[in-house]
């Protein structure tokens, strides 16, 4: 399909972001990520983004009995939270796509001990309509959102063809949906951590704003410092080109007042 005449190419949108940083930053996500070799917990090293694992430490799980990974595959965010969850806790593990759920299947079974497992419950429900079903039950919730992954586009010629300003929006509006329902699945006291691998604030602090709008006095940021990365209006992002390569990572922490 031919580009809509004026739809601003790729190049042009994310240009018009980052002003004169973009060039530096696109060619940081066009080389490999490092990787970081995570062992806390697990049976054998599972390799990923270090900066993947800001989130789960932001998540603060240490007193939290029960925990939701929302979106969970491929499963790295999930041996994280699970090598490191006290010995009482249980952890929800969804992911909605059965492809997505088989792999994630294959990282928890050949990565955690037969003692861990038994405490992690593998769902395969639609995450937008959660606080459909459940409400006030979990004191942490992770919301590793579906995002437009600007790095792997940038590595996949296949998929950056297909990019385009509405994908962006989409993946915003279903962003939002997934976090209102973790919200609403979020016990009083307790803390969602959003994250996503995008750079568009759309998908980024929008989504946090948004929320924020919509649930008022209940929601609050809890705001993360120590990690590296820089500040933005809500939460933190993770940039290749100022962090040795690793990223991008946004995550921000909306903690649920108690009544």
């Amino acid at each position: 399909m031919a580009r809509k005449k004026n739809r601003p190419d790729f190049e042009t949108y994310y240009s018009e972001l980052f002003s004169g940083r973009w060039e530096d930053l696109r060619r940081s996500l066009e080389r490999p990520s490092s990787h970081f070799e995570l062992t806390t917990g697990l049976v054998k090293p599972y390799y990923m983004d270090r900066a993947s694992l800001y989130p789960i430490e932001a998540l603060s799980i240490t007193e939290a009995e029960k925990i939701l990974d929302m979106c969970a595959a491929p499963g790295g965010k999930t041996l994280a939270i699970a090598g490191s969850m006290s010995d009482s806790a249980i952890l929800t593990s969804n992911d909605r796509s059965a492809k997505r759920r088989t792999r994630l299947k294959k990282v928890i079974e050949e990565h955690l001990s037969a003692e861990k497992r038994s405490r992690v419950s593998i769902t395969g429900h639609d995450a937008s309509r959660w606080g459909l079903y459940e409400e006030n039950i979990y004191d942490r919730i992770l919301a590793d959102v579906p995002c437009s992954s600007e790095r792997h586009l940038l590595q996949d010629p296949v998929y950056l063809k297909e990019w385009s300003p509405a994908r962006t929006r989409h993946l915003s509006v279903q962003a939002f949906a997934i976090l209102a329902a973790a919200f609403t699945a979020l016990k009083p006291g307790g803390r969602i951590v959003y994250s996503t691998c995008a750079l568009s604030p759309l998908e980024n602090d929008e989504v946090i704003r948004k929320l924020l709008k919509k649930r008022g006095p209940s929601a609050m940021i809890q705001t993360e410092s120590t990690n590296p990365g820089e500040a933005t209006e809500f939460g933190r992002i993770i940039l290749p080109d100022r962090n040795n390569g690793i990223g991008p990572i946004y995550y921000a922490c909306v903690g649920k007042i108690e009544e």
